[in-house]
């Protein structure tokens, strides 16, 4: 359970934070640019969430738990065999990356197949998701670039790509199961 006492501490105004190992490091160093390009993506689901139907919010509110999940994953250092913790860390795990799987199967199920690329666009839901899409991308990006340099959760990365594609599928049903997607025209305005 995390207790927060005091919001500001000042440990922070010379650019830098501590992992969650207590590792001091550069605020912009890729691992906190990764965990916290999850916590911004957190945030737009909290934004999607307002617009959910009964059917969508629940399932938003689970990824916002398990985007703190990746949060907490990423912040923390693959452990050494040396290393001692009175606690295990958090890590994301394949049953989280199945759930996602199965639901983009079953939402998948109800649209028809794409014939053309879509523009992020239609309803509120699915403009809102569309944003989610490209931000849990850009997640992704980070934490893969995190992972030439660093050791991390593999798992994580295999989530935020899985993620990726829920919020694109989610955006297809959000636009009256892909009926009122708004689809790319190429060359249209030549």
């Amino acid at each position: 359970m995390v207790v927060l006492n005091k919001i500001y501490t000042k440990t922070g105004d010379k650019g830098e934070t501590s992992l969650g190992n207590g590792t001091r490091v550069a605020k912009h160093s890729l691992r906190v640019t990764a965990y916290g390009t999850t916590d911004e993506l957190n945030s737009f689901v909290g934004l999607a969430r307002l617009s959910a139907s009964d059917i969508f919010d629940p399932m938003l509110a689970r990824i916002q738990h398990e985007l703190f999940d990746i949060g907490a994953d990423l912040c923390r250092p693959e452990m050494h065999k040396d290393d001692e913790l009175p606690y295990t860390p958090l890590r994301m795990i394949q049953s989280q990356v199945d759930r996602l799987e199965s639901e983009i199967d079953d939402m998948n199920a109800k649209l028809s197949p794409l014939r053309s690329f879509i523009l992020p666009g239609g309803s509120e839901l699915a403009t809102k998701l569309h944003l989610c899409r490209t931000i849990s991308r850009r997640a992704e990006r980070v934490a893969t670039e995190l992972s030439e340099h660093e050791d991390i959760n593999p798992i994580a990365v295999r989530y935020l790509n899985r993620l990726s594609d829920w919020f694109f599928v989610a955006a297809r049903i959000a636009n009256n199961d892909g009926k009122d997607d708004v689809l790319w025209v190429p060359g249209s305005t030549r």
